[in-house]
């Protein structure tokens, strides 16, 4: 097989383009008179991958999607998207934006909203009529394009904000609040789509409070409170170290004490009556949990149940919530 050297370099810039970070941010700080909302605010986010933005309500989360997508000017610092200052109205084409408060033109039909938002974003009339059920249907509202936004639930109409922004097939696409207004079948069909649009290379910018959603689609994320970010990264890398085992072992004395604690800390020992023990141990890695059940067998002990804990993304925000002077979340 040959290959042409416009293909060889047409991979090359693919490679390039893709080593661009889709969202760049250093020292953004955003304040309103003696008010700050976000504080030094510096994050990468790479392209092709689900990046969860979460905090409390009030943390800073849609004051910084407002800067991003050029809404409100930062009071200082500076951020790039697809490699280009912002307000670049080449990447401006290349966004697609749900906001939080969505306020959509109610008198308009879902295909003549949409029609509308494609028009501004420069499609033509022949990619408009091939996109819009195509949008629909990815959002679950196939058959509904005649009908005026107004007859729509709430939770409908968000799902048609959801289709305008992936309408134009952005690169990048700034989601705020997608599912707040979702019953959970509507927040499955939103987890289906960022999956999808995922898989096909598009970067999303998830920003949320409802933990739950994001545990289930992100990449990473960067957990912010009262405009700063405490952490940031993979779950698994904001997870503590070790392995938390919860037990519950009959025989329980100094000698079984004396077992768990050469394989890990003992961080909890309930022990009721007739030496039937109930306890949590950390230890330092998951197959050390099976050398510690069989010594336990060894020393005598019966082990009922061994149960092995993964904290969650509620765990972790609490956890680094207590770190940071407390948070107000929602789980559900």
């Amino acid at each position: 097989m040959t290959i042409s050297t416009r293909e060889i370099h047409s991979g090359r810039h693919a490679r390039a383009e893709a080593a661009i970070p889709a969202i760049e941010a250093r020292g953004l700080r955003k304040a309103f008179g003696d008010v700050v909302a976000v504080e030094n605010l510096t994050f990468t986010v790479n392209q092709g991958e689900v990046f969860g933005f979460l905090g409390p309500n009030g943390a800073g989360k849609s004051t910084t999607v407002k800067m991003l997508t050029g809404l409100i000017r930062a009071s200082s610092g500076e951020a790039q998207l697809l490699g280009r200052k912002l307000g670049d109205r080449q990447v401006k084409k290349q966004i697609g934006y749900l906001p939080e408060l969505f306020r959509f033109h109610d008198w308009l039909s879902a295909n003549e909203f949409l029609d509308v938002h494609g028009r501004l974003a420069g499609m033509s009339r022949a990619d408009r009529q091939q996109r819009i059920p195509e949008a629909l249907d990815l959002v679950g509202l196939s058959g509904r394009g005649d009908h005026r936004l107004r007859t729509f639930s709430k939770g409908m109409q968000q799902r048609a904000g959801l289709a305008q922004a992936l309408l134009h097939n952005p690169k990048l696409i700034f989601l705020d609040e997608p599912t707040s207004a979702l019953d959970p079948i509507g927040r499955r069909i939103v987890r289906d789509v960022i999956r999808e649009l995922s898989a096909k290379g598009t970067t999303i910018f998830l920003n949320s409070h409802l933990l739950s959603e994001v545990e289930l689609v992100c990449d990473r994320v960067a957990i912010l409170n009262r405009g700063v970010v405490i952490a940031a990264g993979r779950l698994d890398e904001l997870r503590p170290e070790g392995l938390a085992i919860d037990l519950r072992i009959d025989g329980w004395d100094e000698v079984r004490d004396g077992v768990v604690r050469q394989f890990g800390s003992l961080d909890q020992l309930e022990v009721a009556a007739e030496n039937l023990a109930i306890l949590t141990v950390t230890v330092p890695a998951e197959d050390v949990t099976a050398e510690l059940v069989s010594s336990l067998i060894v020393a005598g002990a019966r082990v009922y149940e061994v149960s092995p804990r993964t904290e969650t993304l509620e765990d972790l925000f609490v956890r680094l919530g207590d770190q940071s002077d407390g948070m107000d979340l929602i789980t559900t």
